[in-house]
């Protein structure tokens, strides 16, 4: 089982993992092979694993380290040695992830010539202050979780890639689709004809519900309010009694784990019978967080096909949780691709005899048709991933199985009808 004491950095330190310390840390790296001194690159990791959202941040992580594992197993690629850089885009004063963390660990990483690439963020909010830097570096990233579409929308190319090029890669659809795709199946399936809306005030949060409204009211759906919740308030119950009152089909909210667990909770006694969805839902901080009976019934998604009971994988699952001890989730499974991706640019940089800088590891990236677990992934211009498909899950408690157990405790329900 891996140890995450000696990989855990957190800001501001940074530590290089070295072939002497993985050594140390992670016993399987016992067999590793040898790798010439200089072909070695450097492939950073930044995702909130300090606050609310941790847990999830961890099997995106782990995910990805597993893919940087098994390369470098293998006699690294193309005879290169991967290092992994690990960033926390989380703080304590935050609570959760903090976009000032996020911009500080993106000038680390431009800042060291050896980083040719990066997975994550997890967050919207912390990609919006990470892609600026990143274009000024060169550096492409590719997350596994982040949807907000500013960052990759030509319209703001200005303020996110100032450089022009796309450097914000995505292993997971947006939520133009996510949002409106949840409204889509709320209103065909469940008949909702009037819904209230919250968000988290987060990038993600705000940008999830503005998209959701806004397919609702296409689909006939009467949008009775919208409102942000302050994720380090602990009382919600003014806002619910308020929306309790306007006897709403479905409450739906846009955000993470933060204030979502407080959400679920509190909905649960004031608004009993009432239809509950949201995205960012889908994670095991708010299995563990909110818990049950609260969290029952609950309609979440994901912009993603879903892969994880999918008996085509089940090997792979069995590895993950022969490292890391327990199994992983759905975005475990995007973390693994966002890696795939990266190390799959790196291979056909150094197989083209180029430099291995990130500047080709970019054009490479751009340039991705490559089979993944979740099948495969090719990007549009601006970064984006070509599969729109958003996954629909319903919280169902199984009690057979641990509290935080994805695979068993969301119930899969389908893939989200597409708006037009």
């Amino acid at each position: 089982m891996l140890s995450r004491q000696i990989l855990r950095i957190e800001p501001p330190a940074i530590m290089l993992l070295t072939a002497l310390a993985a050594a140390q840390a992670w016993p399987f790296f016992a067999a590793e092979p040898s790798f010439a001194a200089d072909k070695s690159v450097t492939v950073a990791i930044a995702m909130p694993i300090t606050g609310a959202d941790a847990e999830a941040a961890v099997r995106m992580e782990d995910g990805a380290l597993l893919a940087i594992d098994e390369a470098n197993a293998k006699g690294g690629i193309a005879g290169y040695k991967i290092h992994i850089l690990l960033l926390d885009n989380g703080t304590t004063t935050a609570g959760q992830y903090d976009p000032a963390q996020a911009a500080t660990n993106a000038r680390k990483m431009i800042s060291d010539p050896t980083v040719v690439g990066a997975i994550g963020p997890e967050m919207s909010g912390s990609g919006k202050a990470m892609a600026p830097i990143l274009s000024t570096g060169d550096l492409a990233t590719v997350t596994p979780s982040s949807t907000n579409p500013d960052i990759t929308d030509p319209k703001f190319a200005a303020q996110y890639r100032p450089a022009g090029k796309p450097i914000y890669f995505r292993t997971i659809t947006t939520d133009a689709y996510q949002g409106p795709d949840m409204a889509n199946y709320l209103a065909a399936v469940h008949k909702m004809k009037s819904v209230y809306v919250l968000d988290d005030s987060g990038a993600y949060g705000v940008g999830l519900a503005d998209a959701f409204a806004a397919q609702a009211k296409k689909d006939g759906v009467t949008v009775l309010g919208h409102d942000q919740l302050d994720p380090k308030e602990a009382d919600y119950t003014t806002i619910l009694t308020k929306l309790k009152a306007l006897h709403p089909d479905a409450l739906y909210y846009g955000g993470v784990a933060q204030a979502g667990v407080k959400l679920v909770k509190q909905a649960y006694d004031i608004l009993p019978g009432v239809i509950k969805a949201g995205g960012g839902l889908f994670s095991p901080d708010v299995l563990t967080g909110a818990g049950f009976p609260a969290f029952q019934g609950w309609y979440v998604s994901m912009g993603a096909p879903n892969v994880l009971g999918d008996p085509k994988i089940q090997p792979w699952t069995k590895e993950f949780v022969a490292k890391f001890g327990k199994g992983p989730d759905d975005y475990s499974i995007l973390a693994y691709d966002a890696a795939s991706v990266v190390l799959d640019a790196i291979e056909r940089v150094a197989d083209a005899g180029k430099p291995v800088d990130r500047q080709n590891v970019r054009d490479a990236i751009e340039a991705t048709r490559l089979k993944t677990l979740q099948g495969v992934v090719t990007f549009d211009a601006n970064g984006d991933l070509d599969n729109h498909g958003v996954s629909i899950f319903q919280v169902v408690k199984n009690a057979k199985y641990p509290l935080d157990d994805m695979l068993h405790q969301y119930t899969y329900i389908g893939v989200a009808p597409a708006s037009s």
